[in-house]
């Protein structure tokens, strides 16, 4: 069974990012995450990042067709 929940970690690796970048996305909201227990302790839930990663692919194809790339 898949891990429901993802570490900023495991974020980083699958979207290729720098820690930096990953924790910036979760404190803007733009990736949703909880915050577990003591203060840093992130989490993503593995559908969130699915569907934030589907969303980024759309916003690139709006970019694309509207000829601002």
């Amino acid at each position: 069974m898949a891990a429901r929940f993802l570490s900023l970690a495991d974020v980083e690796e699958m979207l290729a990012i720098s820690s930096r970048q990953a924790y910036a996305l979760v404190r803007s909201g733009e990736l949703p995450a909880i915050q577990i227990g003591g203060k840093g302790v992130w989490r993503v839930e593995a559908t969130v990042l699915e569907e934030y990663i589907a969303g980024q692919y759309a916003k690139t194809r709006e970019r694309i067709a509207s000829g601002d790339v």
